[in-house]
């Protein structure tokens, strides 16, 4: 029985041969006495949360909630380690499903925003009344702007985004935060920021590289050169934009999500850049500003 098929069925340990041979070195690189891991923040797959679980030869839990509800609102169970799900509600607090009439999504189907009310709901955002009416309702209730799915085992999962999403001319509703998730799993991608408009029938996005595995990347194509030239190189930008639609093909992208041209862009969006959050999240008004020129000129070399 492999490693990965012991997780699948709930063995969680250190002494397989398998750790001897390859996962001790993981394990010791981070001390070698973790004993318990969290995930959160951001989407974690499948294939990498079962990877972690096998590497590390312990407990790794998947927990989703938000600054607003101090951090957590649900997390997995101990002894359930399937995957693909954030769990139950934890005790402090309660989570319902509210309908989005506008994305299809109702609650008699268990599917909704995800709202949460409890003692771990912060009381409003600091002199701004205005934006504190938009999270909380008057009955409690914090509106995440996450769309969820309960699973028929009472676990939580989560399918879709309802804030910042924005429409194309055909009227298909974006949902660009879940389509730059899945683009991140692509191996030469750091980050990536998509943009559309409702003018335009297709999608465009920014790419950041890795600069520690784009040089690997091009060279399997032919190419070399400094990171900086590589960025600028147009069979490194297509073979990217390729890459990435397979990866948002596997990772169940409709075609109207899919990307059609990409513009690439050696400086990482950061916080001393103003691209990004205190929290890390990319500030999409200052990003579109940003890249302006450039996504326009984009536009105009892709046809409709």
């Amino acid at each position: 029985m492999s490693k990965f098929n012991e997780v699948k069925n709930g063995i969680s340990r250190r002494n397989s041969l398998w750790d001897k041979l390859v996962f001790s070195k993981i394990q010791n690189s981070l001390g070698g006495k973790v004993r318990l891991m969290i995930t959160g923040a951001a989407p974690i797959s499948t294939s990498v949360l079962t990877f972690f679980r096998a590497a590390m030869g312990c407990p790794v839990f998947e927990a989703y909630g938000q600054t607003e509800c101090t951090a957590g609102c649900t997390i997995t169970s101990p002894g359930d380690w399937s995957a693909g799900h954030v769990g139950t509600p934890v005790a402090c607090n309660f989570v319902k499903l509210e309908d989005v009439a506008d994305m299809n999504y109702f609650s008699v189907n268990n599917e909704g925003e995800i709202c949460i009310k409890g003692n771990n709901v912060f009381q409003g955002y600091l002199k701004d009344p205005e934006k504190t009416q938009e999270a909380l309702d008057k009955d409690g209730w914090l509106h995440t702007g996450d769309i969820g799915r309960w699973l028929p085992n009472g676990t939580l999962k989560i399918i879709d985004r309802k804030k910042n999403i924005f429409k194309l001319a055909q009227g298909e509703y974006i949902a660009p935060e879940k389509i730059e998730n899945v683009y991140t799993r692509s191996r030469p991608v750091l980050q990536v920021f998509i943009h559309g408009e409702s003018l335009r029938s297709f999608l465009v996005g920014v790419v950041v590289p890795d600069p520690d595995s784009l040089p690997s990347f091009a060279a399997k194509i032919g190419v070399k050169g400094s990171f900086e030239e590589l960025c600028q190189n147009q069979s490194v930008k297509e073979a990217i934009l390729q890459d990435l639609q397979k990866i948002g093909k596997d990772g169940g992208l409709k075609s109207f999500e899919q990307v059609k041209g990409i513009l690439v862009h050696p400086e990482p969006f950061s916080i001393e850049n103003g691209l990004l959050t205190p929290t890390l999240k990319a500030k999409r008004v200052e990003l579109a500003k940003f890249f302006q020129t450039q996504i326009k000129s984009l536009y105009e070399s892709i046809q409709e």
